[in-house]
């Protein structure tokens, strides 16, 4: 057992950057095309991944609930990387007044009047309601392995 002025010690880090934290300036644009073409390759092969995985898990035959949700997280990991490609693309495509960021970039507006791109540009940013169920049956697929696994142990050890 790990006594309490050790817990509170490993615990002092973490608190400390959640009270005094400050902006953390992530957010990176690319100059030039240099970077959105690398990145816009970059989802393109992770696309190519994840239908590889798919295909593989398929192909091998593999039974079990976990191995059902890992298939979901290829599936809706593979929308995603549809979705980004093409709301990336929007994006490049729109002109400068077509966004308001007058309050930051998190309140972001989209201002009239909506074209098709402008459209295409908001629903894809709406990516966020796919990668989540994604990110939560992967989730659910580890957990799956994990029980299996340990439960495997577990009719070993007897």
């Amino acid at each position: 057992m790990i006594p309490a002025c050790l817990r509170i010690l490993a615990l002092t880090p973490l608190v400390t950057v959640m009270l005094f934290c400050q902006d953390a300036w992530a957010l990176q644009t690319h100059g030039g095309i240099e970077g959105v073409v690398v990145h816009q390759v970059a989802h393109i092969q992770y696309l190519g991944a994840l239908g590889y995985l798919l295909w593989d898990i398929r192909r091998s035959g593999f039974a079990g609930v976990g191995w059902l949700y890992l298939q979901r997280f290829c599936w809706l990991m593979m929308i995603w990387n549809g979705l980004a490609f093409i709301g990336h693309l929007a994006q490049m495509n729109l002109s400068e007044d077509a966004v308001s960021t007058e309050d930051g970039y998190l309140s972001a507006l989209l201002l009239l009047p909506v074209s098709f791109g402008r459209w295409l540009y908001y629903v894809t940013a709406l990516d966020h309601l796919v990668i989540t169920p994604a990110l939560f049956f992967l989730f659910l697929a580890m957990r799956s392995f994990s029980r299996a696994a340990v439960s495997e142990k577990m009719e070993d050890g007897r």
